[in-house]
């Protein structure tokens, strides 16, 4: 079992990518970082035409963790962590926003309204009409249209901490489950285990885990090698899954603390890392920075129509979006 302290944590990201609310001001836990580890210069250089540039944000939100974006709707879907991100406290809250990051509805499905269980959410997945979500040790799903709850499935016992998700070649939901523990009094262990769950409307099995997945957080179907490729928080690895399989394959690395992950229109992997608060692209197993700047990067998506990548800056408050070249 490995416990890490708050001066740990700190080295690590700051708290695992999973959100202290609002984040309209710098968190009292961060004052031992310099201005410089926490600046938003998203620095990009016109220079280098492989590089993204920043197109625009929404503001004002309150630990955006995840976005997910819907063709049919042509909407994007965010995930609000508001507050502790392990606190079964019943006030996340997803967001609905325009294609160009106006708000649509910013509490579209609000915790403690209408009945609905919201404690932290994180991860999102889009499979047909329904959105799933993971929540601590439950994964839920309401309709994308009306945001009425269709299902809650609990891990309770199983799961420490649900972070990413995605749906699977069989319509199952996966999702990640990065094993860490969060203390009274802000203290972080990681006892793991580090695991894959496959989700349905029926239950909850694990189907992965190995303590060398090392924190697992961002998740994505590769369509073309038909595997989960998944990153690494508490290590630096990138790594392909095929299910039914006992294990899994490297197949490149980044900066550390990688949290989002989603595949680019051109068959590109994309992928974030709080270590050097960076967008980094993955090639043949070779990584390459295509954005700087970008303090407390989680769990992103594209809209391809627009060739748009939004990116929940959860320590921010805010979802930046930028354009890929």
């Amino acid at each position: 079992m490995l416990y890490l302290s708050r001066t740990s944590i700190l080295t690590l990201g700051t708290l695992l990518s999973l959100g202290l609310g609002a984040c309209k001001r710098r968190p009292d836990a961060y004052h031992g970082l310099s201005d410089s580890a926490l600046a938003d210069s998203a620095a990009v250089y016109e220079k280098d035409s492989y590089l993204f540039r920043r197109v625009g944000e929404t503001p004002d939100l309150q630990g955006p963790e995840s976005a997910r974006y819907d063709k049919d709707l042509d909407v994007w879907f965010v995930s609000n962590v508001n507050g502790d991100p392990s606190k079964k406290d019943n006030n996340g809250y997803i967001s609905r926003l325009r294609p160009d990051g106006s708000p649509y509805n910013l509490k579209f499905i609000e915790g403690g309204a209408k009945g609905v269980t919201l404690n932290a959410p994180k991860g999102l997945a889009i499979n047909g009409d329904t959105l799933w979500m993971a929540d601590i040790d439950f994964a839920r799903a309401f309709s994308k249209r009306t945001g009425a709850l269709i299902a809650n499935v609990s891990t309770k016992g199983k799961a420490k901490f649900l972070n990413g998700a995605a749906v699977g070649p069989d319509g199952a939901i996966y999702m990640t489950d990065t094993g860490v523990i969060f203390g009274l009094k802000g203290d972080v262990a990681h006892p793991g285990p580090d695991q894959v769950f496959r989700i349905t409307k029926g239950g909850a099995t694990v189907v992965l885990s190995s303590p060398k997945l090392e924190g697992p957080n961002g998740i994505t179907w590769d369509s073309q090698q038909k595997r989960f490729v998944i990153v690494s928080f508490l290590g630096k690895g990138i790594y392909g899954w095929k299910p039914g399989d006992k294990d899994f394959k490297s197949i490149g690395s980044g900066p550390g603390q990688q949290d989002g992950v989603v595949f680019l229109p051109d068959g590109r992997l994309l992928v974030t890392s709080w270590a050097d608060s960076s967008l980094f692209v993955v090639e043949k197993g070779q990584s390459r920075k295509v954005a700087s700047g970008v303090t407390s990067p989680a769990d992103i998506d594209v809209d391809p129509k627009d060739s748009r990548v939004a990116v929940p800056q959860l320590m921010m408050g805010k979802v930046s979006f930028w354009e890929v070249p």
